[in-house]
């Protein structure tokens, strides 16, 4: 298990400024979960609808009162949900902004941000998804996932250049 933590000090300008080198940087995009877990997150929905499918008969012999049918679909629409979310869920650093899509859209700047910690165990990479904990300025912490751990260190270093900005005097 690799685990990597860092503090850092904000920069006190809230509009960062960007340089030459900040605008060549290309876009980093990779899927937020390995090919093997959005594989297996589709096995599993499309497991869950055929059993429920059938299923159907006896439950439809059953008696059901209108709240446990109520609980019955939302649990059935929530495990759909959540496999499409896995399968679709991308991760995006765009300049010094960290972006991943899920159930609602999650994004950091490396600028607000004092500390991260990078969750990343090799051997089970393809099941176990690298994470980088991000907490910000505001105090909001996130979880960022990415199949490819470049994407995460890659934004981590970009955190380090702007706290070693906000240490440098100003002009």
């Amino acid at each position: 298990m690799t685990t990597a933590s860092a503090a850092v000090t904000p920069p006190t300008d809230d509009a960062p400024e960007m340089d030459a080198r900040e605008a060549e940087r290309p876009v980093l995009e990779s899927p937020a979960y390995p090919a093997f877990l959005r594989v297996l997150s589709v096995v599993i929905v499309v497991d869950v609808v055929a059993l429920a499918l059938w299923s159907l008969p006896a439950l439809r012999a059953a008696t059901w009162s209108a709240g446990s049918l109520a609980v019955l679909g939302l649990a059935g629409v929530g495990v759909v949900w959540m496999g499409v979310w896995v399968v679709r869920s991308r991760t995006r650093l765009d300049g010094d902004v960290l972006s991943q899509t899920w159930l609602w859209n999650r994004r950091a700047h490396a600028g607000e941000v004092v500390q991260l910690k990078l969750v990343h165990w090799a051997p089970l990479q393809k099941v176990i998804a690298p994470r980088l904990l991000v907490k910000r300025r505001n105090g909001a912490i996130g979880w960022f996932q990415s199949a490819d751990p470049a994407l995460l260190t890659a934004f981590a270093q970009r955190v380090g250049e702007h706290a070693g900005r906000a240490m440098l005097p100003r002009a």
